[in-house]
């Protein structure tokens, strides 16, 4: 009996703490700065971020001009971080804009090149950690303005994406190593004052970018890391607000973001502050996110500005479709970086990639834009993603079985009439092996070969598992 009275007790102390664990998880802590929103937004222009699905990153500043290489010496490190990898002095390092004269660039050509790969959005970095900017800004001398191109180079860029239909959206980095105000750490009353002075100044940046190229659809920001940014909520609290006062509509992405008590991306109620998840930077999650993702991806390992020399891994096309595919399935964007070279051109082997990518995205982007999540089991041979829209399901088949056979398994109560390539017009083979499994007769393909199969329903059957906001 005394046994059974002791199990009580530790069973009722047990519930008693789960109790209070969870009414202390539950308590909210209150936030000033914390998160804006809960939840995803349903607005178009939201919805049209989510159906691009496929972008390109455009990593160029003065770092682009030493390609890795200060004073015979190569630094492996990302090339646009060789300011503090060389620890070289502001004085020397701004005299780099007399290099800057861009003989071979296009923004056209930069354009176009981005049209034919099949992306939807591209991002350029209008200032980076370095604080040189793309544009001529009227609040700092250091600017393209001020160099033997001379020109605005963003507003060729804007006008030439934009005529070829693809959306444009702005990197802009908070750390500012050449501005005599930004600090990483404030100390002293003077590191106060000044630092004021330059949330002021980036404040007017980004309304100007706002302002001047009304074409911007969104921000991905970057360096709000240091411990002058985590101690200071307010200062990325307001330049959202301020964005959206400027444009309603306009999307930013979780790098922005700090609130009160240091937390980046989610606040310290672990609700995502901003409108999509960054933190995918060169990796892709391995499940479904419940909020907005974006995963931004190199070539090689770890360079995003121009490296003369490229080490380590570099991806190949299939690596990078076989990306936009997995990213897709998981209701994510994926954005690939290119790093132009110092004389404007983007370099040959980013040409080459761009030109196999988009052969493939050609005959099967439709698997791509539009789509996300289907409600369907994953399978070793690749990934299902699917338009609810049109209510159509993809096969995105990236590892083609040794037996010719490809198993779709259903969930209870589906029936598939019938499964074609893309491209095609002849059905395959089609079995019902058990009571929820399909066997498909693959297609004959070339080794190595990503390939998309297009099943149809019966109808009243739906695929995706999510609801697409009303337009």
């Amino acid at each position: 009996m005394n046994f059974m009275k002791k199990q009580l007790v530790f069973v009722l102390c047990l519930f008693l703490t789960w109790v209070t664990v969870t009414a202390q998880a539950q308590e909210a802590i209150p936030l000033k700065y914390g998160a804006q929103r809960i939840g995803k937004r349903t607005d178009p222009a939201m919805q049209r971020w989510r159906d691009n699905r496929f972008g390109q990153f455009i990593h160029f500043g003065l770092y682009s001009i030493p390609g890795g290489y200060w004073k015979g010496k190569c630094y492996n490190g990302a090339a646009e971080w060789i300011k503090s990898g060389a620890r070289i002095p502001n004085a020397e390092y701004e005299k780099l804009t007399e290099q800057m004269v861009l003989p071979e660039f296009d923004a056209r050509e930069w354009a176009r090149i981005a049209k034919n790969m099949g992306v939807k959005y591209s991002v350029i970095t209008t200032k980076h950690h370095e604080g040189f900017c793309l544009w001529p800004s009227k609040y700092t001398d250091y600017t393209i303005a001020n160099t033997p191109f001379g020109r605005d180079l963003l507003k060729e860029y804007v006008d030439a994406y934009t005529a070829e239909g693809i959306d444009v959206y702005f990197y802009f980095s908070i750390i500012d190593w050449n501005h005599k105000d930004w600090r990483g750490s404030v100390k002293s009353r003077e590191d106060s004052l000044a630092f004021e002075r330059f949330k002021t100044f980036t404040l007017n940046q980004v309304s100007e970018l706002i302002t001047n190229y009304p074409e911007v659809k969104g921000f991905w920001f970057d360096g709000t890391w240091d411990p002058s940014m985590v101690k200071s909520g307010s200062f990325t609290y307001d330049i959202e607000q301020r964005m959206h006062e400027l444009k309603p509509d306009i999307i930013c992405g979780s790098r922005l973001r700090v609130d009160e008590k240091g937390a980046r991306h989610f606040d310290s109620n672990k609700n995502l502050m901003g409108d999509y998840e960054q933190g995918w930077e060169r990796s892709l999650p391995d499940a479904a996110l419940p909020n907005d993702w974006e995963a931004v991806m190199t070539i090689p390992e770890n360079q995003w500005g121009y490296h003369s020399s490229w080490k380590g891994h570099i991806k190949n096309a299939n690596e990078l479709i076989e990306m936009i595919a997995k990213a897709t399935s998981l209701d994510g964007n994926f954005v690939l970086n290119f790093g132009p070279k110092s004389d404007g051109s983007i370099r040959k082997e980013e040409q080459l990639l761009a030109k196999q990518i988009g052969g493939w995205m050609a005959k099967n982007g439709e698997a791509i834009y539009d789509c996300g999540m289907a409600k369907f089991k994953e399978q070793k041979w690749g990934y299902f993603t699917a338009n609810p829209k049109t209510n159509a399901l993809y096969m995105v088949v990236t590892n083609h079985p040794a037996t010719g056979q490809l198993k779709v398994n259903v969930p209870q109560g589906t029936v598939i009439d019938q499964c074609i390539p893309l491209g095609s017009s002849a059905p395959l083979k089609l079995e019902k092996s058990t009571k929820n499994e399909y066997v498909i007769q693959a297609p004959k393909a070339k080794s190595n070969e990503i390939y998309v199969l297009k099943l149809t329903l019966k109808k009243g059957d739906s695929v995706g598992n999510y609801v697409a906001p009303k337009m």
